[in-house]
């Protein structure tokens, strides 16, 4: 939404992954539908002793690091994904069934619960565990008190990109970056909308068409059919991402995401529109999917920039950290010519001077 509103965007393809996402494939009883999100099993699991196998229950991280299971996030889920790899396996084990029972389950309450719904128990059985998209590092450009380049904007928590992560997260800075950001922000953002000038405003609001709701334009079936194609897509469009934008990428498989992201969207903007969908129509299915476009090509486009591998981002391609590229990947808005829904902003022009914001495209380089 900020990209579309003309905001400066910034190292987006540091994308942190949780090590170890509780994997229901390799759950005794499997769970009836699809989980939204990921249920997530603590490194305090690894921290306590946990130990990680492939599905022969051979240990392997000490194949990968010095530090074995007490390796970095990114380090853990890059050795775990090139078992899966190399095995054609779907998921590892995390077995804590070593130590007593009853640490166990003082320590590990709820992921002791969640396992047992489904016939595990962890004080007894390993823990199928796969790697899974946890934190964006980069966001929004955000300045010390949460500004953006877009006045009256102020961003704070993950959709910021405020510099303290820089290329890998540690997991108590997410804390520091919604609380002290969102805290700052606050005084400037009332300082704001106090001195604006009472005429300023109802121009702003006429840079807005007016939305419009589904039902109103709609009938129950069309709808129907909407939501459940705009299903379909949000499932392939996670399916390309993971596939090709994951924790190991390289610029051949990143291209390829490139060019199926933009034949995905267009079909599904084709489908939508062919079926009575407005530009300015708002449902959350609808919306959600055309966010999940845009920031989508914001990665792909940012991890095809970074030509090294730092932190988070690591590519076979350019597989070693490079100090001459110690930047940050920046995204400006620029007017282009061909334009997706996802990326094109709605305001209205009113005036000739408005004619570079009526676009929003990408001017991006290594700043």
């Amino acid at each position: 939404m900020c990209h579309r509103a003309q905001a400066v965007i910034s190292n987006m393809e540091f994308v942190q992954f949780h090590p170890t996402a509780l994997s229901d494939e390799g759950l005794p009883i499997k769970p009836k539908t699809r989980r939204e999100n990921a249920f997530l099993i603590t490194e305090a699991v690894r921290g306590d002793g946990g130990i990680l196998y492939n599905q022969s229950m051979e240990r392997f991280m000490p194949m990968y690091d010095d530090r074995s299971e007490l390796a970095p996030r990114d380090v853990v889920a890059r050795s775990i994904d090139d078992q899966l790899k190399k095995r054609g396996e779907k998921y590892v084990l995390l077995d804590i069934s070593h130590r007593p029972r009853d640490k166990v389950l003082a320590h590990f309450p709820n992921i002791a619960a969640e396992c047992l719904r489904y016939g595990l128990d962890i004080t007894r059985q390993p823990i199928p565990v796969v790697p899974a998209a946890h934190y964006m590092c980069g966001g929004v450009r955000a300045g010390l008190q949460g500004e953006t380049n877009v006045k009256g904007l102020y961003v704070a928590g993950e959709v910021a990109c405020t510099g303290l992560h820089g290329a890998n997260r540690l997991a108590s800075n997410s804390l520091l970056e919604a609380l002290v950001f969102a805290r700052r922000a606050v005084q400037p953002s009332i300082d704001l909308m106090v001195d604006a000038d009472g005429d300023a405003r109802p121009s702003l609001v006429a840079r807005w068409a007016r939305p419009t709701l589904p039902r109103s334009v709609l009938g129950d079936s069309v709808l129907s059919d909407i939501v459940g194609r705009t299903r379909q897509a949000r499932m392939e469009l996670q399916s390309v991402m993971w596939e090709y934008v994951g924790i190991v990428r390289s610029t051949g498989r990143l291209k390829q995401a490139e060019w199926r992201i933009g034949d995905l969207e267009s079909e599904w903007e084709e489908f939508l529109f062919r079926r009575g969908w407005k530009p300015t129509t708002v449902g959350v299915e609808v919306c959600e999917m055309r966010n999940l476009f845009c920031c989508a090509k914001l990665v792909v486009r940012s991890a095809l920039a970074r030509r090294e591998s730092r932190g988070l981002h690591f590519t076979e391609d350019f597989p070693y950290l490079e100090e001459s590229r110690r930047k940050p990947t920046v995204i400006f808005p620029a007017a282009v010519q061909e334009l997706t829904w996802s990326s094109k902003p709605l305001q209205r022009q009113l005036q000739a001077d408005d004619n570079a914001c009526s676009s929003s495209g990408w001017a991006l380089g290594i700043r």
